[in-house]
C-alpha cells in the first residue's frame, strides 16, 4: 500500500477545511438573518392584538419574522431597533388613496418596551373615546408625538418631563378635557404644539412661555358654541420668573414663533396687553383668533398698537367675532404691508371698505368674508385688488342683487384677470347665468343656493380656465346651450344639480367638447328634469363622480354600455329605467366603492358565484329586481357601510353569512325590508355595530334575538315574529337604541318589564300585536321617550304612574285596547309637551280632569269609545295650539341622535296616528300633523252643554262630539271656527235652532247633527245645503233645505185693516188686570184669613157650608121625586 507524500496530505487537509468552512457559512446563510429585536416583535404582537384593523391594510403584514419589514415600522440601521411606529389612519379617505385605513381598539402598555422609539404616529384612528394612555411619557426618546383625531377622552395625564427631546406633539381633534398641563413648559426643545379642537379648560399657563423653541402654537376649541380657555389677567410666572401683572406676558417670550392659533379664548377682547405682547413677536407669519368674543373695541386697541411682525405676517383670521365697523378693513392694512390672506368671515360687517381698498392692500390673495351682512355693492370695493385671487361672500349675506350687475363691477376692474376662486353661494343673486368668459384666470366658480332663473341665454360661455363649476340649488331651467361649454378644456368638476334643467342627457354629454373627456372628473345632474336614456360614459377616461338620480330617465339600459374604470361613485337612482344589469356593465370597475341604482325597474343578473372586481361601502339596490334568491355577491363586500335592497322581489332565507355584516366596524345602515324574507333569525353571537337595521314587511318569525341589539334604530315591523322577551330582557344595559318598532307582529302575552335596560328610547312602537296584561311600570324609565304606540292590543287594567315620568312624550297612543279607570289628572299637569293624546276605544269612566287643559301643544286630543262621563271642561279653551296658524312650512322633523363609535348621526322618527276622518279610520303622517287639529269625545256619557269657549279654538280642523248626552243649544258663536272642516253633533239632545254663524264656515265639508232635537229653519249658505238630507234626520221641527220637510209661513191673502185702540181706551188695559189681582187677594184673604185666625168664625162657616149642603141635597132629592 502506498504511502501519501506529506504535499498530498496537506492538501487534502486543506481541502477539508475549505469544505468545513463552505459547509459553515451554507449553514449560516441559509438561515433567514433576523434584524428585529424579539422583545420589541412580541411588544408589537401584544399591541396589536387589542386594536382591530378595519379594513384589513394596516396591520395585515405583522405576521413575518421579521417587524422591521412590517408596515408603519421602521428600525434603526445600527441597532436594529424600533424607531418609528407609523400607523396614522385615513378614515375618510381621498382621491388620491385607493382605500380607507383605520384601526379601533385599546392601545396596550406593551409599546412601553419601545424606549428606542422616537417617531409615534397614530392619528386618525379610533380608541373609543378611551383615557389617553400616561404611559407615553415612558417613551423618553420621542421625537414626533401625534395622537390627533383620535376620538380620546379625559385628562392629559402624560408625564411630559420625561420627554426632554420632543420637538412635535399635536392632540388635536379628541374629546380631551380638564386643564393644559403646566408641565408642557418642561419640553424645552418643543417647535410645534397642538391642543386646539378639544374641550379643555381653565387659563393656559403662563409656563407655557419657556418653549423658546416653539415655532407653531395652537389652542382652543373653535367650536361655535364652547369657549372655555381664558387668558388671566394675572399670571404668576414668566420667563424669567417674574410676576406678570398685564396678562399674556408670556407670550412676548416666544420669539421664535411663526404660527400662533387662539381659538374661543373667552376675554381676549377685556385686556389689551395681550395684543401688545403678541406684538413683539418678531418672525410670526400666521395670526388666527377665531371665535374670541372680539369687538369693534379690539379695532380700536389696533390703533394704539406697534406691531414687529409688520413684515412677516402673511396671514391674519379673525372669523367667527362681532365686528360690525368696516373701520377694520383699513387699520388692518397697517398691521402689515405684505399680508397675502385675510379672514373676516362670521362677523357682523355690512358696509364694504373704501372703492380704492385695492391700492393699499396690494398683496392680498385671499380674502374671506362669508356670513356677513354685506350687499352688492361690495364688489365695487375689490374690482381694483390686483392681486386678489380667492374671494369668499357666501353663506347669507345681503347679496340679493342680478348676476349680472354683480359680475359686471367686478369685471370693471383688474381683479378680472387675478380672481381664481369666486365663492358667492348661499345668497339671493337673483338673474341667469351671463357670460362668463371674461374671468381668464377664474378656475372655481361657486353659485349655488341662490335664486337665479330662467335659461342660459345662448352665447354664454364659461371661463376657458375654469375646473371648478357649482350652481346646484337654484331654479334654472330649460336646456343648456353648446355654447355654454365650449371653453370648457379644463373642466373637472361640473355640479347642476337641484334645478330644472331638462333635454336629453345624451345632447348634454355630446355637447361638452371632447377636451373635456380627458380632464372632467365629477359630472352631478341630479334633481332635474333630464330625460333620454343612460348613455354610454367610458369615452371620459378619468370620471370618478357620475350623479343623474332623480331625473326622468327611462328606457332600457343596454347590454353594450360601459362605465369608467375609475368611477368611485355611480348614482342613477329615482329614474325609470328597465333592463338587465350584468357583470359586463361593472368590469374593469375595481375603484367603485358608490353604487346607488334604487328607484329603477333594473333586474341586476349575475352568475352565480361571480365575484365583483370592487369593494363597496354604499349599496343603494333598493325597488330593483334581485330575487328571488338572495344575492350571494355581496358576500365579497368586506366594508359595507350603508346596504338597501329592500322591496327587491326576494323570496328567500337570509344566509347566516349576512348577518356577519352587523359585525362590521363600518357598518351604518342595512335597509333589507320590503321583501320575502322568511325563517328564524339565529341567535348568533356576533356583535352589531349599524347604527340603523331595517327588516321590516318581510316574514320573519320566532323569537326576537338579542344579538340585533347594538343599533340606534332597529324596524322589525309587519312580521311574525312572535317574542320579543330575549331582545328585551338580555342582561346587558343599551345605550345605543334610540327607535324601536316592532308593529304589526305575533307578539303575545305581557309586555316585557325591561325596559329599565335601555337609556336612550325616543320612539316605541309595540302597537297591532297581541299584547295583554297591564303596562309594564318599568316604561318610567324611558326619561327620552317621545312618542310610545301601544295601540291595538289587548292591555287591561290602569295606566301606570310610572309614565308621569316620560315627561318629554309628544305623542301617546293607546287607542283600541281594555285598559280602565279613570283617566290621570298627570298626563295634563307632566306630559306638557304631549301633541297627539289617543285613548279611543278603551273602558276609561269618570269625568275629565281639568289637568288636561295644559296640554297647550296638543293637536289631536281623541278619547272616543270610553265610559267618560260629565261636562265638556270649559278650559278646552287652552289647547293653544287649536288657535295657532300653522302651514306645512311649520313642520319640523321628529329627530333625535344616535352615536356610533366614530360619529353621531342625526336620524328622524315618524309620527303616525289613526283618527276617524269624516266617517273613515285614516292614517296621518308627520307633516300633516301640523295641519291636523282634532277633538274626538264621541261615543262617550257627556252630558249637559257644550262650552262656548270651545269657539275659541279657531284653528280646530275636526271636531267630534257626537253619541252623547249633550243637552243645551249649539253655541251661537261657533262660527268663529272658520278652520273647522268636520263637525260631528249626531245622536246628543241639543235642541233650539242651527246658528246661522255656521253658514260662514266656507271650509265646511262635512257635517253632522241628525238624530237631536232641533228646530227651526236650516240656515242658508253653500255648504249646508249641500249635505246630504240624512245628516240632518230625526229632528222633528228642523226644516228647509235640503230636508224634504219645508218651512210653512202661512199669510192671509188680503191683510186685514186693524184698528188699534190707545192703551187709555181699552177696557181690558194694563190698569184692569192690576186692580183684579189686588181685588182677588184681598176678598180670598179677607174672608179665608180671618177664618184661619178665628176658631168660632171657622166653626160657624164650615157649620153654615154643612147646612145649605143638606138643604141642597133635600129639595134636588125631593124634585127628582116628584
Amino acid at each position: 500500500m502506498s504511502i501519501m507524500n506529506p504535499f498530498s496530505i496537506k492538501l487534502i487537509q486543506a481541502i477539508f477545511l475549505i469544505c468545513l468552512v463552505l459547509q459553515a457559512d451554507q449553514l449560516v446563510c441559509s438561515k433567514e438573518f433576523v434584524r428585529c429585536i424579539q422583545s420589541e416583535r412580541q411588544a408589537l404582537l401584544q399591541f396589536k392584538a387589542g386594536l382591530t384593523d378595519v379594513y384589513d391594510n394596516m396591520l395585515s403584514s405583522w405576521t413575518t419574522e421579521d417587524c422591521c419589514q412590517w408596515k408603519g415600522i421602521g428600525c434603526s440601521n445600527v441597532t436594529g431597533h424600533v424607531i418609528m411606529l407609523d400607523l396614522h389612519g385615513n378614515y375618510y379617505g381621498n382621491y388620491n388613496d385607493d382605500y380607507n385605513y383605520i384601526i379601533r381598539g385599546d392601545i396596550h402598555k406593551s409599546l412601553v418596551e419601545l424606549q428606542q422609539l422616537q417617531y409615534l404616529n397614530l392619528s386618525g384612528n379610533n380608541f373609543r373615546k378611551s383615557i389617553l394612555p400616561g404611559f407615553f411619557g415612558s417613551l423618553r426618546n420621542l421625537r414626533y408625538l401625534d395622537l390627533s383625531n383620535c376620538h380620546f377622552g379625559g385628562q392629559i395625564h402624560i408625564q411630559f418631563e420625561s420627554l426632554s427631546h420632543l420637538k412635535y406633539l399635536n392632540l388635536s381633534w379628541n374629546h380631551l378635557d380638564g386643564l393644559i398641563p403646566h408641565q408642557l413648559g418642561d419640553l424645552s426643545n418643543l417647535q410645534f404644539l397642538d391642543l386646539s379642537y378639544n374641550f379643555l379648560e381653565g387659563s393656559i399657563p403662563s409656563q407655557l412661555g419657556k418653549l423658546v423653541n416653539l415655532q407653531e402654537l395652537y389652542l382652543g376649541s373653535a367650536y361655535y358654541d364652547i369657549a372655555n380657555l381664558t387668558i388671566d389677567n394675572i399670571i404668576n410666572l414668566t420667563i424669567d420668573n417674574s410676576t406678570d401683572h398685564s396678562g399674556g406676558q408670556w407670550l412676548s417670550n416666544l420669539t421664535s414663533l411663526t404660527h400662533l392659533h387662539l381659538m374661543s379664548i373667552s376675554n381676549l377682547d377685556k385686556f389689551n396687553s395681550w395684543l401688545k405682547m403678541v406684538g413683539k413677536l418678531p418672525k410670526l407669519r400666521e395670526l388666527s383668533l377665531r371665535n374670541c368674543d372680539l369687538s369693534d373695541h379690539f379695532i380700536h386697541s389696533l390703533s394704539q398698537s406697534k406691531f414687529n411682525f409688520s413684515n412677516s405676517l402673511s396671514i391674519l383670521d379673525l372669523s367667527v367675532n362681532n365686528f360690525v365697523s368696516s373701520m377694520i378693513f383699513p387699520l388692518l392694512s397697517n398691521i402689515s404691508s405684505n399680508l397675502v390672506e385675510l379672514d373676516l368671515s362670521f362677523n357682523h360687517l355690512e358696509a364694504p371698505p373704501s372703492i380704492d381698498y385695492g391700492i393699499v392692500m396690494n398683496s392680498l390673495e385671499r380674502l374671506g368674508l362669508s356670513g356677513n351682512r354685506l350687499k352688492g355693492g361690495v364688489f365695487k370695493s375689490f374690482m381694483n385688488v390686483c392681486t386678489l385671487s380667492s374671494l369668499d361672500l357666501s353663506r347669507q349675506n345681503n347679496l340679493t342683487e342680478d348676476l349680472q350687475i354683480i359680475l359686471q363691477n367686478l369685471s370693471s376692474g383688474c381683479v378680472r384677470n387675478s380672481l381664481q376662486v369666486l365663492d358667492i353661494s348661499y345668497n339671493e343673486i337673483a338673474g341667469t347665468l351671463p357670460d362668463l368668459s371674461i374671468f381668464t384666470s377664474l378656475k372655481t366658480l361657486d353659485l349655488s343656493s341662490n335664486q337665479l332663473s330662467g335659461k342660459i341665454p345662448e352665447g354664454s360661455s364659461l371661463p376657458f380656465q375654469l375646473e371648478y363649476f357649482d350652481i346646484r340649488s337654484n331654479s334654472l331651467e330649460g336646456g343648456i346651450p353648446k355654447s355654454f361649454w365650449m371653453n370648457a378644456c379644463k373642466l373637472k368638476s361640473l355640479t347642476l344639480s337641484k334645478n330644472r334643467f331638462s333635454g336629453e342627457l345624451q345632447v348634454i354629454i355630446d355637447h361638452l367638447p371632447k377636451c373635456a373627456r380627458y380632464s372632467l372628473r365629477e359630472l352631478d345632474l341630479s334633481f332635474n328634469q333630464i330625460n333620454g336614456t343612460q348613455p354610454d360614459l367610458s369615452i371620459f377616461s378619468l370620471l370618478e363622480i357620475f350623479d343623474i338620480s332623480k331625473n326622468r330617465l327611462s328606457g332600457k339600459i343596454y347590454e353594450d354600455i360601459r362605465f369608467p374604470t375609475k368611477l368611485r361613485t355611480l348614482r342613477m337612482g329615482s329614474n325609470s329605467m328597465n333592463g338587465v344589469i350584468s357583470e359586463f356593465h361593472f368590469s374593469g370597475m375595481s375603484m367603485l366603492k358608490d353604487l346607488d341604482l334604487s328607484g329603477n325597474s333594473l333586474a341586476l343578473r349575475f352568475n352565480e358565484n361571480w365575484v365583483p372586481p370592487f369593494q363597496l361601502d354604499t349599496i343603494g339596490l333598493g325597488s330593483c329586481i334581485l330575487g328571488p334568491t338572495f344575492p350571494k355577491w355581496i358576500k365579497t363586500q368586506k366594508y359595507l357601510q350603508f346596504l338597501d335592497i329592500s322591496n327587491a322581489e326576494i323570496s328567500d332565507n337570509v344566509p347566516e353569512w349576512f348577518w356577519d355584516n352587523l359585525s362590521l366596524q363600518m357598518c351604518n345602515t342595512i335597509n333589507i325590508s320590503n321583501n320575502n324574507l322568511k325563517g328564524s333569525i339565529p341567535n348568533l353571537k356576533v356583535k352589531n355595530h349599524c347604527s340603523l337595521l331595517s327588516l321590516s314587511s318581510n316574514d320573519f318569525e320566532g323569537p326576537i334575538p338579542p344579538f340585533l341589539r347594538g343599533s340606534g334604530l332597529i324596524d322589525l315591523s309587519k312580521n311574525k315574529f312572535s317574542d320579543s322577551r330575549s331582545f328585551l330582557c338580555a342582561n346587558v344595559i343599551d345605550e345605543m337604541l334610540a327607535q324601536f318598532d316592532v308593529s304589526n307582529n305575533q307578539l303575545s302575552g305581557r309586555i316585557p318589564d325591561c325596559w329599565s335596560n335601555f337609556k336612550s328610547l325616543v320612539y316605541v312602537d309595540l302597537s297591532h300585536n297581541n299584547f295583554s296584561g297591564m303596562i309594564p311600570t318599568s316604561m318610567g324609565s324611558l326619561v327620552k321617550l317621545r312618542a310610545l304606540l301601544l295601540r291595538n292590543n289587548s292591555l287591561t287594567e290602569q295606566i301606570p304612574s310610572s309614565l308621569m315620568n316620560c315627561t318629554k312624550l309628544v305623542m301617546l297612543d293607546m287607542r283600541d285596547n281594555r285598559l280602565e279607570g279613570v283617566i290621570p289628572y298627570w298626563i295634563g299637569s307632566e306630559l306638557k309637551e304631549l301633541q297627539v293624546l289617543s285613548l279611543h276605544r278603551n273602558h276609561f269612566f269618570g269625568s275629565l280632569p281639568v289637568e288636561l287643559c295644559y296640554l297647550r301643544n296638543i293637536q289631536l286630543f281623541d278619547l272616543s269609545l270610553n265610559n267618560l262621563s260629565g261636562q265638556v271642561p270649559k278650559c278646552i279653551k287652552n289647547f293653544t295650539s287649536m288657535t295657532q296658524k300653522a302651514s306645512t312650512q311649520d313642520f319640523t322633523d321628529n329627530t333625535f341622535i344616535t352615536t356610533s363609535d366614530t360619529s353621531q348621526f342625526i336620524r328622524e322618527y315618524q309620527l303616525n296616528a289613526l283618527l276617524t276622518w269624516k266617517g273613515v279610520e285614516q292614517l296621518f303622517i308627520n307633516n300633516r300633523f301640523v295641519l291636523l287639529k282634532s277633538i274626538d269625545l264621541s261615543s262617550n256619557h257627556f252630558s249637559e252643554e257644550i262650552p262656548p269657549e270651545i269657539a275659541n279654538l279657531i284653528q280646530l280642523v275636526s271636531l267630534n262630539l257626537s253619541r252623547n248626552n249633550l243637552t243645551g243649544k249649539i253655541p251661537s258663536n261657533i262660527g268663529r271656527l272658520t278652520s273647522l272642516e268636520f263637525l260631528d253633533l249626531s245622536q246628543n239632545k241639543l235642541f233650539g235652532s242651527i246658528p246661522s254663524s255656521l253658514s260662514q264656515i266656507d271650509r265646511l265639508g262635512g257635517l253632522d247633527v241628525s238624530h237631536n232635537q232641533l228646530s227651526g229653519e236650516i240656515p242658508k249658505s253653500t255648504q249646508l245645503q249641500g249635505f246630504n238630507a240624512s245628516f240632518y234626520e230625526d229632528n222633528l221641527d228642523l226644516c228647509g233645505p235640503p230636508l224634504v220637510k219645508l218651512c210653512v209661513k202661512v199669510k192671509p191673502l188680503h191683510d186685514p185693516k186693524v184698528e188699534v185702540q190707545d192703551d187709555d181706551e181699552r177696557l181690558l188695559n194694563r190698569g184692569f188686570y192690576i186692580s183684579l189681582t189686588f181685588g182677588f187677594i184681598i176678598g180670598f184673604w179677607g174672608v179665608f184669613g180671618s177664618i184661619l185666625i178665628k176658631r168660632s168664625w171657622r166653626h160657624a162657616y164650615f157649620k153654615f157650608l154643612n147646612n145649605l149642603v143638606d138643604d141642597v141635597y133635600v129639595k134636588c132629592r125631593w124634585w127628582l121625586k116628584y
